[in-house]
C-alpha cells in the first residue's frame, strides 16, 4: 500500500476496486454456459439494476465457470483503485464501453428464439471457443482479486472471492459481456488474438 493509500485509509475515505477478468474457455462440451450467461444477462436486464439479483447472478456464474474449470484456456484481469466514488464510477464505464465493443460480445436479448438453459445442447452447434468478461466495482480490499489471475489456481480463488463479494455485501456494480453472445455465432482463433490480446494461457 503507498503512502497516499495508507493516508487515506487513515482519513477514513471509502477504497473502491474497479476489476475487470478475462476468461477463455474452449472445447464443444462449453456449450451450456452460454445458456447460462444468456440466462443471467437477461434477469439483469429484468431486474432493471437491482444490485440483489445482479449479485445473485454474478455468484450464480462464477459457480458455474469454476464448474467448466477443466476447459479454461487463458486469462487475465485489470483493476484500479479509488478514494472518490465518482472516479470509480467513471472508470467502470470506460471498462463498460469497451467490453461491449468486443467482438461479438453484445446479446441479442430481444431475438425471437433466445438461448434456454435448460435446452438439449446435444442438438445445438458446438461451440469452440467462449470468452467471458466480468467487470465489478466493490468497496474495501480483496486480495484474492488484487492480483495476477492468469494461473489457474489464483483464478479459481479469485472466483470463488468474487462470488463472496455479493454475499459480503460489497459489491457495488457489476457487468457481464460474452462472446459469442449467441449459438451460432463463431468465435475463432483469429478472432481471439485480434479482439483480445489481454489473454495469457493458463
Amino acid at each position: 500500500m503507498s503512502l497516499g493509500d495508507r493516508w487515506n485509509q487513515l482519513v477514513g475515505k471509502n477504497r473502491f476496486v474497479i476489476s475487470r477478468i478475462f476468461i477463455h474457455l474452449t472445447g464443444a462440451e462449453v456449450a451450456p454456459l452460454l445458456g447460462k450467461l444468456n440466462q443471467v444477462a437477461r434477469q439483469a436486464i429484468d431486474s432493471e439494476g437491482d444490485m440483489d439479483v445482479l449479485g445473485q447472478g454474478l455468484s450464480d456464474l462464477c459457480e458455474s465457470l469454476l464448474q467448466y474449470r477443466l476447459y479454461w484456456q487463458s486469462a487475465s484481469n485489470e483493476g484500479d483503485v479509488f478514494w472518490n466514488e465518482g472516479e470509480a464510477g467513471d472508470r467502470f464505464n470506460e471498462l463498460f464501453t469497451d467490453s461491449a465493443a468486443r467482438y461479438l460480445s453484445q446479446p441479442e436479448l430481444d431475438a425471437p428464439n433466445p438461448v434456454d438453459p435448460q435446452a438439449d445442447f446435444l442438438t445445438l452447434p458446438a461451440t469452440g471457443n467462449v470468452l467471458v468478461m466480468l467487470t465489478v466495482g466493490y468497496e474495501g480490499e480483496v486480495p484474492d482479486l488484487e492480483t495476477d489471475l492468469a494461473d489457474s489456481e489464483a483464478l479459481a480463488t479469485g472466483l470463488k472471492s468474487l462470488a463472496n463479494l455479493h454475499y459480503n455485501r460489497k459489491l457495488r456494480a457489476v457487468q457481464v459481456h460474452f462472446a459469442p453472445s449467441r449459438l451460432g455465432d463463431e468465435l475463432t482463433s483469429d478472432h481471439l488474438l485480434q479482439n483480445f490480446p489481454e489473454l495469457i494461457p493458463l
